[in-house]
């Protein structure tokens, strides 16, 4: 069993966060203002595992996830209700 963690939008993601992840990560933070940066409370990423793959979703729906071959991809939660 991996146990998940959570970090604020625009801080350094925890050793927990695999690498293979990170560059996604980084890659939407950089496309959010920072206008959505200053916004209360600020959006929070939530790190899971599902069938041990990780899985980093942001409170707005933006999901960063692994296929099948290891290749990290990006995904919007389009029934996500705070997007």
């Amino acid at each position: 069993m991996q146990l998940g963690t959570r970090w604020s939008l625009g801080t350094t993601p925890p050793a927990a966060v695999p690498d293979a992840l990170r560059a996604q990560i980084a890659a939407v933070e950089d496309l959010i203002s920072a206008g959505q940066l200053a916004q209360e409370p600020t959006p929070r990423w939530t790190l899971t595992w599902l069938e041990g793959r990780p899985i980093a979703e942001l409170d707005t729906g933006v999901i960063v996830t692994l296929t099948a071959d290891g290749e990290a991809v990006v995904q919007h939660d389009p029934d996500d209700d705070f997007a």
